[in-house]
């Protein structure tokens, strides 16, 4: 597949399925990657004249945890886009949710905090985020973390999921049909697992 791109950005032009006919392409190429490509260069894992092909301009992004800083303006962006998709209003977050997203060393990136401000905002109750909004990150980081620590983070998903759905229960006064619904379960799957959590 490599040999067969890097013809095609050689030769600028493709060749349909089922056709004979070499058509000429303008194209803008964009690369991303998180593999270390140079490394799988000298692997062997990875093309050497395709690099340079398509290395022309070379951006680096550093990983969230090392832009401490972008956390807040990415979070607030984040909070409109889902106070708006969920009909909500909030005012913002709190200092100490603030601090909390900022210590967590976010393994995911800026797709992690997005999933995190979206399941935020599904089960708050307020008008703001506070830390116990984000108790799912939490329980994920223990209370030596430092923020760009290489130190393994401990997830425990059991207790993750078992607070999820003790929040949507109490949410919704005990109505189980409305608890599962949020959070994409099915009464029987809701059912179980109450009975796996001992809920």
């Amino acid at each position: 597949m490599q040999s067969k791109l890097l013809t095609v950005l050689q030769r600028r032009e493709v060749t349909r399925i089922g056709s004979n006919k070499a058509q000429a392409i303008d194209i803008r190429l964009i690369c991303a990657t998180n593999m270390p490509v140079h490394d799988m260069v000298m692997d062997n894992g990875f093309r050497q004249d395709l690099l340079y092909r398509i290395n022309t301009v070379e951006i680096f992004l550093p990983p969230l945890r090392q832009r401490h800083e972008d956390i807040p303006v990415l979070a607030k962006h984040f909070l409109g886009i889902y106070a708006k998709k969920y009909r909500k209003e909030f005012a913002g977050f709190t200092p100490e949710a603030l601090q909390l997203l900022g210590n967590y060393p976010w393994p995911g990136n800026i797709r992690e905090l997005q999933h995190a401000i979206e399941r935020a905002i599904i089960m708050a109750e307020k008008d703001h985020l506070d830390s116990r909004d984000f108790f799912f990150l939490s329980t994920k980081v223990s209370p030596d973390k430092q923020p760009g620590s290489t130190a393994a983070t401990s997830y425990n998903l059991d207790e993750v999921e078992k607070n999820v759905i003790q929040r949507a229960i109490e949410k919704h006064g005990g109505n189980i049909s409305k608890a599962a619904k949020e959070l994409g379960l099915t009464r029987a799957s809701l059912y179980r697992r109450l009975e796996k959590y001992g809920l």
